[in-house]
């Protein structure tokens, strides 16, 4: 008992401010959080124009779509139709996550209007290593790394990740599904294979079965 008490009177200073900054923080993130979905709905917004240039809007079309992680862990995403000017349909797009080599890695992936190829990925969060994981996001056509390069056009399909090989030297060369790992970062591009090959066939599957796709449109 006596120890108890002791320990009390030792830390009960840390215990009252850990609460009360627990609380602060807790108040703040309620206070910021519609800002906080706003500004990634822009940015969401902004990578998906980057991929499909002529894109002019998109809406969600499907909420709360599962997805089996590589650990067995249920995922949740919405797909959005994406929009031309004109009203057209042109793609779709949605946000995916999976486990990379220092924390989570969030993409925007987005595929044509029929979901058979990819026009590619961008990352919308990440915390890889500087100089070799945070390669990823690199978009660079000088570049002889480039693995965002390496989904444009791709089939929708399983992706296999390889150590070696010869890379595309332009889009018009078909893609054969295997995708070639940045050198050091090889974890952080196997994150990014495994989750495209998490989502992509669940999203078109369901896609397919609410008559998205597949339906002549």
């Amino acid at each position: 008992m006596d120890k108890v008490k002791y320990f009390f009177q030792q830390s009960w200073l840390l215990i009252v401010a850990s609460f009360f900054f627990g609380l602060l923080i807790a108040v703040a993130n309620a206070a910021w959080q519609d800002n906080i979905l706003q500004n990634e709905e822009n940015k969401f917004n902004d990578l998906v124009r980057e991929m499909i240039p002529d894109a002019n809007a998109s809406e969600i079309v499907l909420e709360d779509v599962e997805v089996e992680s590589r650990k067995g862990k249920k995922k949740l995403t919405s797909v959005r139709k994406v929009v031309s000017a004109e009203g057209r349909r042109i793609g779709w797009a949605f946000m995916c996550e999976g486990s990379g080599f220092a924390d989570k890695i969030r993409l925007v992936i987005a595929a044509d209007s029929e979901f058979e190829k990819f026009f590619g990925f961008k990352v919308l969060s990440s915390y890889e290593t500087p100089g070799f994981g945070s390669k990823i996001a690199e978009d660079d056509p000088e570049s002889n790394e480039d693995l965002v390069d390496e989904f444009k056009d791709a089939p929708v399909g399983e992706f296999v990740l390889v150590k070696t090989g010869r890379r595309r030297e332009d889009e018009s060369q078909p893609n054969d599904g295997l995708i070639i790992a940045i050198s050091g970062a090889t974890v952080s591009s196997d994150a990014v294979v495994k989750i495209f090959n998490a989502y992509a066939d669940e999203v078109k599957d369901k896609l397919r079965e609410k008559g998205h796709i597949g339906n002549g449109e």
